[in-house]
This record gives structure tokens, C-alpha cells and sequence, in this order.
């Protein structure tokens, strides 16, 4: 089989193109016959739909699925045959570790709960595969040091997932009015959420059932007393497993601000904020929060609140970026250009769809239809950089410094609020030796934490 025919990205009118832009893979792939192994780590919703926009996009074969849950990995594997084209029940696997030692996959995508990010993406990388990655990468920040470190040490391309860069809308909106300099000097931004996404039940302790394996579910993290499935919402309301709203949804559009505005580490983080209205659950994440990410002459300011109405009902999870002659807004939805004055008419973004193209699309349970054209191209992108060995659009250290800085939001509200420096040269905040001390989390026995100067 010649390359061009191995490689069919995509998948219609415009694979040609496509393959023209991309080039022919190289690197790791230019050589070898027949689809790209690829495994997915973490079957649940959202493992599931990155794997499939992959499936649409590239020519791979799914050598295997990894998820502690033995009814949600059967189910997941019964998808994937429907979807791939050999119609193979891939191999599932309770324990990652084995499906990375068996079965040696080229690629790798990983969609488990937030406490498992950093040690699967360390053993995939060192197991020699490139890593799409969902965010946040991490949940402390020496975690996210340590896989930027793998990533350079083992000379893969890791791919996050805050695929706001690659969405059609948003990109159009970045080049028409941020690059061609309509809004003047910018000096604010705010991203928000004020979705309801904070679970608050009571449910009772329970048995563990049969098919669901929580001591391995919970790896490194503290082992709470079980109390029904987490998935899929119910872990995300324990900072046990993840950095609450702000971990989970600023990181998103704090990234995209900082890539629209090609902004670096801030050089100050403060944040506030508790659990000021909805006390009665076990959820142990805020339900109210703000944070300030400062900049050089610029504050990006965020606001989350899992109550109430959000300020604005057209942008209830968004970014707005404010310059001396007008106003960009954005959201996964749309985005908006409102300029000040008499002179000149705002330009509204609609969302772009591909169910024609894609109609699979429109029957996937669960899909966000809103987000698919945006995961596709981000695929496309990080298959592009394995091809050329360069840096993915939502290269790891970009995706480290997003979450890391939402990470440092957290640590600031704990301690009071007070300000925090993070130096990433030294891994350490400046001149607060008690902050620095909370950018490790302790892990559970007998899970070591990573170290960047030991992956």
C-alpha cells in the first residue's frame, strides 16, 4: 500500500486539499504500512468523542481501550467496531499499563478523570507514543512540569485539549479583528461560566459493584468512601479529583485568550471566592469564584458562580476582550465584534457545522455538535505536527500554563486570596514557601508523584 493511500484523512471532497496542506506523514509514520495504532485510556463520554472525531479525520486502527469500568469499556468497545473501518471489537483492558505494554500504540488519546492525567500521559509518552491529551493536564502544577518535561525528554507531540484554538468561528474572529488590530490596545478581558455545573446530592455510602474496579478508578488521589458511579458529573464536584469550575471551564477560555493575545505566564494570580450559597451537598468545590491573571498592562478577570443567572445570557460561558475601540466576545456558540462608537458596524460569528459532511454526527448520543468541527480540526493539527516534528497548536506547555495558572487561582483563594509569582524556572512561588508546598499534592501509597527531573 503506497502512503497516500494509507494515509486517507479525510474523508470526502476535500481530502485533497487536506493532504496537500498536511503533507505525507513522516517521522515515525513514513515508513510503515497500514493504519496508525492508536488507543484510547478512559472510555466515558468524552474519551469517546475525541476518538471518534480522530476516527473521522485519520486512517487508524484501535488496538485498544482502557477504563476501570467494565460495563462502560464493553459498551465503548461495541461503538468503536461500528465506527472503525475493520468493524473490530478492540481489546479492552481494566489497567492502562497493560494495554500501553501489549499493545505498543503509536497514538494515544487520554480522557480519564483529571487525577490520572499526569502519570497516563508520563507512561504513554515513555511507552513511545504521542499523547492527545484532554485538560486541564494536571491537577497540581509540578504535575504539569513533569509532563512538559516527559514530552521534551521522549521528543513526542503532545496535543491538549482546548480546542477553542482550532474553532472555525473563533480563528475567523482572532484574524479579522485581534490580528488586524480593531479593538486598538487592549487592556481587560474577562472569561466566565455560570453554568450549574456543580453537583450538590447526599447520596448513601455503598457496595462497590462488581464490574466497576474504584480502588484502580481512584489511583493516586485520596480514597473516599464510595457512594455511586462518578462518572460522569459526579467527580468533577470533588477537588479530590480535579480544581472545581475554574480547573475545569477557565482554563478553556483563559487559554483562548491567551492565544488570541499571544500572552505568556501571568506574572501575578489572585484568587477568591467558597462555597457561599449551595452548603448542603458533599461537593467540596467552589460555587463562587473570581480570580485575577495579571499581565503586563493587561488583567483577564474571571467570574464563576453555579447559581443565579449568568450577567450576560448570550455568553453564559465565554471570553470578552476589551480594546480602546471595541469589543470582541466569544464563545463556543458565537463570537461578536461591538465597536465603540458611531462609525463602524459590529460583526456578529455564527458557529460553524459539518453534519453534511459529518452525519454520523447528528445521531451520536451525547455528541456537542458545536464542538466536533472544532476536536476534528484539532486532530488534523496534532497529526500535522507528528508528520513535520513540530509544536501542535495546543502544545503541552501552552496547555500546562493555562492550567497551571487556574491551578494557582485555587491555591490563592485557599490561602486568603494573597497573590501569588509563580517562577517556572525554579517550580516555585516566589517567596511563599507555603504556596510552593501546595503545587504538590500529596499522592495516595503506593502511587508516586512524578518529578520533571526524574520522567
Amino acid at each position: 500500500m503506497n502512503q497516500l493511500n494509507r494515509r486517507e484523512f479525510l474523508k470526502g471532497s476535500s481530502a485533497f486539499m487536506t493532504l496537500a496542506s498536511f503533507g505525507l506523514f513522516g517521522m515515525d509514520f513514513k515508513n510503515q504500512d497500514g493504519p496508525i495504532r492508536t488507543a484510547l485510556i478512559g472510555a466515558g463520554w468524552y474519551g469517546k468523542s475525541d476518538l471518534f472525531r480522530l476516527i473521522q479525520v485519520a486512517d487508524i486502527d484501535v488496538v485498544g481501550l482502557a477504563d476501570p469500568d467494565k460495563n462502560m469499556l464493553e459498551a465503548a468497545g461495541k461503538l468503536v467496531s461500528e465506527r472503525q473501518k475493520s468493524g473490530k471489537v478492540p481489546p479492552l483492558y481494566e489497567n492502562y499499563q497493560d494495554l500501553l505494554a501489549k499493545e505498543k500504540p503509536e497514538l494515544v488519546l487520554i480522557g480519564s478523570p483529571d487525577h490520572w492525567h499526569a502519570l497516563q500521559a508520563i507512561d504513554s509518552l515513555k511507552a513511545g507514543a504521542h499523547v492527545y491529551l484532554q485538560k486541564p493536564i494536571s491537577v497540581d502544577v509540578i504535575e504539569g512540569e513533569a509532563i512538559l518535561a516527559a514530552a521534551r525528554k521522549y521528543n513526542r507531540v503532545v496535543q491538549i485539549g482546548t480546542q477553542r484554538k482550532s474553532t472555525p468561528h473563533l480563528i475567523t474572529a482572532k484574524k479579522e479583528i485581534i490580528d488586524t488590530g480593531k479593538l486598538g490596545k487592549i487592556s481587560h478581558a474577562e472569561v466566565c461560566c455560570y453554568f450549574h455545573m456543580r453537583a450538590n446530592g447526599n447520596p448513601p455510602v455503598q457496595e462497590v459493584p462488581d464490574f466497576f474496579n474504584y480502588e484502580l478508578w481512584t489511583g493516586p488521589a485520596p480514597l473516599r468512601p464510595y457512594d455511586g458511579l462518578p462518572h460522569t458529573r459526579w467527580w468533577r464536584t470533588f477537588m479530590e479529583y480535579g480544581n472545581g469550575i475554574t480547573g475545569d471551564m477557565c482554563v478553556h477560555m483563559l487559554d483562548t485568550v491567551r492565544w488570541m493575545l499571544k500572552l505568556g505566564w501571568p506574572t501575578q494570580v489572585t484568587g477568591t471566592g467558597g462555597i457561599y450559597v449551595q452548603k448542603d451537598g458533599k461537593s467540596n468545590i467552589a460555587d463562587t469564584q473570581t480570580a485575577i491573571f495579571e499581565f503586563p498592562e493587561l488583567n483577564v478577570v474571571w467570574q464563576h458562580r453555579t447559581w443565579g443567572n449568568p450577567v450576560d445570557p448570550e455568553y453564559p460561558w465565554a471570553f470578552k476582550i476589551y480594546g480602546e475601540n471595541g469589543m470582541l466576545a466569544g464563545s463556543t456558540m458565537q463570537a461578536d465584534y461591538f465597536p465603540y462608537g458611531d462609525g463602524e458596524e459590529p460583526i456578529h460569528y455564527d458557529v460553524v457545522y459539518e453534519k453534511e459532511e459529518y452525519p454520523e454526527d447528528v445521531t451520536e448520543d451525547r455528541i456537542e455538535l458545536n464542538a466536533a468541527p472544532a476536536t476534528r480540526l484539532h486532530m488534523k493539527d496534532w497529526l500535522k505536527a507528528i508528520d513535520n516534528n513540530t509544536r501542535p497548536i495546543a502544545d503541552v506547555e501552552e496547555g500546562h500554563i493555562s492550567t497551571a495558572s487556574c491551578i494557582l487561582a485555587n491555591i490563592s483563594m485557599e490561602l486568603g486570596g494573597r497573590p501569588l509569582r509563580y517562577d517556572p524556572k525554579s517550580m516555585t512561588v516566589i517567596d511563599d514557601a507555603e504556596a510552593t508546598a501546595k503545587l504538590r499534592r500529596p499522592y495516595r501509597a503506593p502511587y508516586q508523584h512524578p518529578e520533571p527531573s526524574k520522567v
